[in-house]
C-alpha cells in the first residue's frame, strides 16, 4: 500500500475562510495532539434557551485583527494538556483551513496565546494523515512549493 503526504515545514501561512482571516502564521507542533487558535473574550452566553460561544480571534495588536465577534452554535469542551503539562478545559470548534491551495476541515481549540509568536498551532490530529513535517523548512505553502512524499 502506497501512502502520499505533502511536505510541510515548521511554520507557514494559512487562511481560515469561514473566520474571514487570511495570511495567518501557523506553526506545526507535532508535540500537540489538537490544533489551537489564539483568541480573546471567550464567553458562553445563552440565546433563545441555547448556549452560544463567542470570541474574537487574534489580538487587537495583530496586523490581521478585524475586531469581528464570532458566535458559534456548535462547539464542544475538550480536556487538553497544555505545553506546561497542565490539564485544562478548552472550547473547540470545527472550521476550515486553506493551506497548499486546498481547503481542509480542522478542529481548533480556542485559547489565550497572546504571549506566543504564532497565533495558530497545527497539532498531530490535523497533520498526521495529510503531511510530513520537516522542521528544517519554512513557508512551503506560502512559497507555492508543494512536494509530495510517497512511502
Amino acid at each position: 500500500m502506497t501512502l502520499s503526504r505533502t511536505l510541510i515545514g515548521r511554520e507557514d501561512v494559512a487562511d481560515f475562510p469561514l473566520l474571514k482571516l487570511e495570511g495567518i502564521e501557523v506553526k506545526s507542533d507535532t508535540g500537540a495532539f489538537t490544533s489551537s487558535f489564539h483568541c480573546h473574550n471567550i464567553k458562553l452566553t445563552e440565546e433563545d434557551g441555547k448556549e452560544k460561544l463567542s470570541c474574537h480571534f487574534l489580538d487587537p495588536q495583530h496586523d490581521k485583527y478585524h475586531d469581528k465577534e464570532f458566535v458559534f452554535d456548535r462547539f464542544s469542551l475538550k480536556k487538553v494538556k497544555s505545553s506546561n503539562g497542565q490539564l485544562e478545559e478548552r472550547f473547540s470548534i470545527l472550521t476550515e483551513i486553506r493551506i497548499f491551495n486546498q481547503i481542509f476541515p480542522i478542529e481548533l481549540t480556542l485559547t489565550e496565546r497572546g504571549s506566543m509568536k504564532f497565533p495558530v498551532l497545527l497539532g498531530r490530529k490535523f497533520l498526521s494523515k495529510r503531511f510530513v513535517v520537516d522542521s528544517s523548512l519554512r513557508n512551503l505553502s506560502l512559497k507555492g512549493k508543494i512536494k509530495t512524499i510517497t512511502f
